[in-house]
């Protein structure tokens, strides 16, 4: 059987890798060996990071809410549940927005879930 090189195919592919790689300094930018490497890591990291970006916008949101309720006295911790409790449907987005943007919105919000809100007292010492 003749040998077959792919030409065209072989082209193609090159062409697609060194696409990828078009932003990549120096070598992995130009030579198609150092590019496939370099492209399947970036692939990568980019699949792991998708994930990762969800997760820390979600912390910047508690954050952002804790601040917020620090300033209304009540912790986060015990909002979220008073808040589910009164029947609250917004999300920690929204919410998170509202006490950036909005804050009289957010204080009626607050003010709808405070009587939800569940204070525990502080254990009394005893002597051992």
């Amino acid at each position: 059987m003749p040998r077959v090189k792919g030409g065209v195919t072989h082209a193609r592919r090159r062409k697609r890798v060194l696409k990828k790689a078009s932003g990549f300094v120096s070598g992995p930018g130009t030579q198609y060996r150092q590019a496939i490497e370099f492209v399947r890591k970036a692939g990568k990291y980019a699949t792991r990071d998708r994930k990762q970006r969800k997760r820390h916008f979600r912390s910047l949101w508690i954050t952002r809410l804790n601040a917020a309720l620090k300033e209304r006295g009540i912790s986060y911790n015990r909002f979220i549940p008073a808040a589910i409790q009164a029947g609250v449907m917004l999300n920690r987005k929204m919410l998170s927005e509202l006490a950036a943007t909005d804050p009289a919105a957010f204080d009626a919000i607050v003010a709808i879930v405070k009587p939800h809100v569940v204070v525990i007292a502080p254990k009394a010492k005893t002597a051992a």
